[in-house]
């Protein structure tokens, strides 16, 4: 009788041990699946129009207009996936593209590269090493001077 007490409460608490693994695997799922559709991917960036308006140090120039989509997603937590592509010394930005083939080559618009200030500071990454940023998501349609999206306090996810 003694040994079937001590069976019976290895039994339960095997079977509350699954039920908590249950409810921890749907918890992660639930994020997963939270950070999958607050992701973005390169085809959607590249979603946007320009339009022409006077500034007072360029002249006529092309303005982004951002769809309602990405305004929604500002400030939110992202995934974001690409190229890394140096700036200077100490700056990076994450390419639709590789380097060769890159917004600054000439051969892509702004939509397809992105700004990313490092939630740990200055990064050392090597130029077209394919990165998934984790960090928070910014619009600018108004600084000619600065990228058209941002991701901020970014994290390394996977690529490094």
């Amino acid at each position: 009788m003694h040994n079937l007490k001590y069976i019976v409460i290895f039994i339960f608490s095997g079977l509350l041990s699954f039920q908590s693994k249950k409810i921890e695997n749907k918890t992660i799922i639930e994020k997963q699946n939270k950070m999958i559709s607050d992701s973005l991917n390169w085809k959607i960036l590249g979603q946007i129009k320009f339009i022409k308006k006077k500034h007072k140090d360029y002249g006529e120039i092309d303005f982004p207009v951002i769809n309602e989509i990405l305004k929604k997603k500002s400030g939110k937590k992202i995934l974001m996936s690409g190229f890394i592509v140096p700036i200077d010394n100490v700056n990076y930005a994450l390419s639709k593209n590789v380097f060769a083939s890159c917004f600054f080559c000439g051969k892509a618009g702004p939509e397809t590269i992105m700004g990313i200030k490092f939630k740990a500071g200055k990064m050392k990454l090597k130029t077209d090493q394919y990165v998934t940023l984790e960090g928070n998501f910014r619009v600018n349609e108004n600084n000619v001077e600065d990228w058209i999206y941002h991701i901020e306090d970014a994290v390394i996810v996977k690529g490094n």
